[in-house]
């Protein structure tokens, strides 16, 4: 019996039969535990490194979203009102048919108030509000809500442009006076009085806005043109020839007869007795009048002269079909801007025989009525020794 045949190898016995592992020599057991031992620090270190990533993207999307996320947060939970009192000086204008809103819109726009909505927060609370004036304030600027509705509401502290336009005066005086106080250049209002159409004057006065400009004391919006303005002016007489019964199509001649009215009167008294006169000289075909009026009102108007009683030869002797003494019946269009006594005068004359009035003492405004010629030349007599009496006044 032949002994098998025994190969030596470098490999063990178990190794020997495993040919995946040939030409892999083993280290052995000590040399082996060093080597796992040296290869778990490394897999620590990338454990490491993945966790310490995730962290800083954890922390950067935290970070992202604080940074826009705080901003909301600091607006929920800031106060939305200055502390005040404030400091410096602004001035806020408040305009015609401004809403609390509207109000608080321009308030926080000047940085007089932090926000709106605590002006709106402060006026809810206060009944005062209600009664804010339009008109300019001065106010200071990062004021407590309530601190700047108290300067609001009170009427003292409010500031608006007036103009007073008295009675008697001719268009051109009254548009220089309104530039003057508003400063708004005079053309503007020039070309604005020549649109008539726009301006609502009434169909009978034919394009004239003289006579139309009602005197009175305005206080205009800040922001107002000057064909607001003039609007608002034609308006108020309207409305006052309205109240007087007036009718549209009697409007134009009533608005004549009371600018005669208001050119020869200073009592208001006396006016409904010089309507009277005016309407019988009117209604005389003969006789001492022969529908001639005569009054010196229309040719001062006719000449532009200002500062007399009386008239001259020569501005009597004027070619204007405004000089009704040359002219009969009424003169073509108004001569002044009458007021509401007026006007009510010439709507509602007083009943009488008058023919003749004279002023006789300028001064004073007294006025004597007379029916014949020569009651009336009695108290011409009078005025003119008052005239005498008073160089350089007649």
């Amino acid at each position: 019996m032949t002994e098998p045949h025994l190969e030596h190898s470098i490999f063990g016995a178990d190794e020997a039969h495993d040919p995946g592992r040939r030409g892999s020599v083993p280290p052995p057991e000590p040399q082996l535990r060093r080597h796992r031992a040296r290869r778990r620090p490394a897999r620590r270190r990338r454990r490491f490194l993945v966790l310490l990533l995730a962290i800083a993207i954890v922390g950067g999307a935290v970070y992202g979203a604080y940074r826009a996320l705080w901003p909301v947060v600091q607006q929920l939970t800031a106060s939305n009102d200055y502390p005040g009192p404030g400091s410096g000086q602004v001035q806020v204008t408040v305009n015609d048919g401004d809403t609390g809103r509207a109000i608080g819109v321009s308030l926080e726009k000047a940085d007089v108030v932090k926000s709106s909505k605590a002006f709106l927060d402060a006026a809810s609370a206060d009944t005062r509000a209600a009664s804010i004036q339009p008109g300019t304030y001065k106010l200071k600027k990062q004021m407590a809500a309530k601190d700047a509705l108290a300067i609001l509401v009170n009427p003292k502290n409010r500031t608006v442009p007036k103009v007073t336009i008295p009675e008697g005066l001719w268009l051109s005086e009254i548009l220089a006076r309104l530039s003057k106080s508003t400063g708004i250049p005079l053309q503007e209002y020039q070309l604005a009085a020549k649109d008539t159409a726009s301006l609502g004057l009434p169909a009978s006065a034919k394009g004239n806005l003289e006579g139309y400009l009602f005197p009175a004391t305005y206080e205009f919006p800040a922001k107002s043109t000057a064909r607001e303005q003039l609007t608002t002016m034609v308006d108020k007489t309207v409305a006052e020839l309205s109240q007087a019964g007036v009718s549209e199509q009697d409007m134009e001649r009533t608005m004549i007869v009371a600018s005669i009215v208001e050119g020869e009167v200073n009592g208001k008294a006396d006016r409904p007795k010089v309507a009277r006169v005016i309407e019988n000289r009117l209604a005389q075909k003969s006789g001492p009048t022969r529908g001639f009026l005569q009054m010196d009102s229309t040719v001062h108007y006719a000449v532009k002269k200002r500062g007399k009683a009386g008239t001259t030869n020569a501005d009597r002797a004027s070619t204007s079909p405004y000089n009704t003494y040359r002219h009969q019946g009424l003169p073509p269009g108004p001569i002044n801007s009458p007021g509401a006594a007026s006007i009510a005068a010439a709507a509602h004359p007083a009943p009488g025989p008058w023919l003749f009035f004279v002023t006789v003492n300028p001064a004073t405004g007294e006025t004597r009525f007379a029916t014949t010629t020569a009651e009336h030349q009695a108290n011409v007599n009078l005025f003119n020794k008052w005239c005498r009496d008073h160089e350089g006044k007649c």
